[in-house]
């Protein structure tokens, strides 16, 4: 009786431990990209290597195995185009060889990450979920929202939900599309919003819940092919303001540009300076877009300017920015680069 005993718990253990294999095994596969930012910091000290980060956030290896990859350490200040090109194909690399990686997220600063997130809509070549997150607090700051935000992210990662979505930007409960999505506060971690166009869902502590899906071409459904480019065109982008000194587009003009987008009053209307600087620049043969300063609503009409431009729909001059150097890319004139705009 003492023997099968023994052999009955043994045979319960043996059972319990294939089980929890399997159960391991079959766990969906995240691999995180870490570049610093604000989660990533510690006030007064060096930011924390890219797997302390994640290792800091145990539950999340109860929703997926994790992988970590090291990408940079700093600032989304700091961030630059070639860290854009160099991440997107990193992302393309990795989804292209590795079929059994369920998702993508990316640790972030909030600085640039509405510029980040939409660069990758536009350029990673899959339907797969990418996600970026990041925070608003350090993590030694009282209720720093990192950990949550990173093990949220992670769940809609596994949602079968995002998958087709294009780019999503995670970040206190809520699910936002990169195309629509903007930080609109320097403190509050409810920053990043998407206030005309609403958010695609939310991360309830049950279940992660999708009300919208995303209709404008992104990810592999996009014309841009960043995949062998090792530097992307140069676009400057101008601010607008009372009293403009048309002598500045003068300036850029002949620094070898080779796009313009300038951020002006609401509905795109300029300021003399601007009309002027544009007049002059008019043979120039330099694409020049229109953004309107104001953060919602689009851009109604055709531009009423004397020199020729495209306003940029809906789209705030950093993510204008961002679709015409892909536009560049392609080798599009200022019929395809209008196009583009009211597509994308």
């Amino acid at each position: 009786m003492k023997y099968a005993c023994l052999l009955f718990l043994f045979l319960c253990l043996n059972s319990i431990e294939v089980s929890a294999q399997k159960n391991t095994a079959t766990k969906p596969k995240i691999l995180i990209f870490t570049t610093g930012g604000t989660i990533a910091s510690i006030n007064g000290k060096p930011m924390i290597d890219g797997p302390i980060l994640v290792q800091a956030v145990p539950e999340l290896t109860n929703y997926a195995e994790i992988e970590v990859v090291e990408f940079s350490k700093i600032g989304s200040s700091q961030m630059t185009p070639a860290n854009w090109l160099e991440l997107s194909k990193k992302i393309n690399e990795v989804l292209a060889k590795d079929s059994s990686v369920t998702g993508i997220i990316i640790t972030h600063g909030t600085d640039t990450m509405e510029e980040t997130a939409f660069f990758l809509n536009l350029t990673v070549k899959s339907n797969k979920p990418v996600i970026l997150v990041g925070s608003m607090r350090s993590s030694n700051e009282i209720s720093a929202d990192g950990p949550a935000n990173l093990l949220n992210a992670v769940r809609v990662a596994i949602d079968k939900k995002a998958i087709g979505q294009g780019v999503l930007v995670v970040l206190n409960e809520h699910i936002a599309a990169a195309r629509n999505v903007f930080k609109n506060h320097n403190r509050n971690v409810h920053t990043f919003q998407s206030p005309e166009l609403g958010y695609l869902g939310f991360v309830d502590p049950d279940k992660v819940v999708f009300y919208q899906k995303v209709l404008h071409p992104h990810t592999d459904q996009t014309d841009f092919d960043i995949r062998s480019l090792t530097t992307l065109p140069k676009v400057v982008l101008v601010q607008d303001y009372t009293g403009f000194d048309a002598t500045i587009l003068d300036y850029l003009f002949n620094q070898h540009i080779e796009g313009l987008v300038v951020q002006t009053f609401a509905g795109g209307r300029a300021s003399a300076g601007v009309r002027k600087g544009l007049q002059n620049a008019t043979n120039s043969g330099i694409p020049v877009i229109i953004a309107s300063g104001v953060p919602n609503g689009r851009i109604i009409g055709t531009s009423p300017y004397d020199f020729p431009a495209i306003f940029s729909n809906d789209f705030r001059g950093n993510k204008a920015r961002i679709l015409l150097m892909l536009c560049l890319v392609e080798g599009m004139d200022m019929e395809g680069i209008k196009t583009a705009f009211e597509m994308y």
